[in-house]
């Protein structure tokens, strides 16, 4: 098994696990949680965005957010998870960018191979114009008369990208209610243990 095999297997379960650990222990401030729910809610947007536009093994994404970055749905990934480690504290954020680089780049690169042997003409000028992960400010116009460049409500219902909202929203509420409960029990442990 390769690395690139290892990491993709990695991928969902360890990703649960940090999600669920995180989910118990942080505790943001109103100021975190403004801040990175709104790098989170633009990662869900982003996500949403490169759904309507992709037709997986079918051809090549480049319009929408594909015309920006080669890998919008990680790099919304991404920022989800950049939102949320900055809600709860600014050091997650390292945990955040080592789990991309360990987790994430071995599986592009895989992805990244498998794309450009489907469509091995197109990818190339396709990669030469579009960065693989940071967004590039303008969008790249691919000259494909077929590309139509609309976004479609059906792939992105078809992919199921309506669940990362879902869940962008029960996070953000479990962040606001679930906060003066471990302060409360916080003061109570600390009430007891001090008798």
């Amino acid at each position: 098994m390769t690395y690139s095999e290892f990491a993709k297997r990695l991928r969902l379960p360890l990703g649960f696990l940090l999600g669920i650990t995180y989910l118990v222990f942080a505790r943001p401030t109103p100021l975190t949680l403004a801040v990175g729910g709104a790098i989170a809610l633009i990662g869900v947007i982003v996500r949403g965005w490169a759904s309507g536009h992709i037709s997986k093994n079918e051809r090549l994404a480049t319009t929408g957010p594909y015309a920006h970055t080669r890998n919008p749905l990680y790099f919304g990934s991404f920022l989800i998870a950049a939102g949320f480690a900055i809600a709860a504290h600014w050091a997650l954020l390292l945990l955040v960018v080592a789990f991309f680089v360990l987790i994430y780049a071995p599986t592009m690169q895989r992805e990244k191979a498998n794309i450009a042997g489907r469509f091995p003409d197109a990818y190339q000028a396709y990669a030469a114009n579009v960065p693989a992960f940071v967004p590039r400010p303008t969008p790249w116009k691919a000259t494909h008369p077929d590309d139509e460049g609309a976004f479609s409500l059906d792939l992105y219902m078809k992919h199921g990208e309506w669940k990362a909202g879902l869940t962008y929203l029960l996070v953000i509420a479990w962040l606001i209610w679930h906060r003066p409960i471990m302060d409360i029990a916080s003061r109570v442990w600390r009430s007891v243990t001090s008798l």
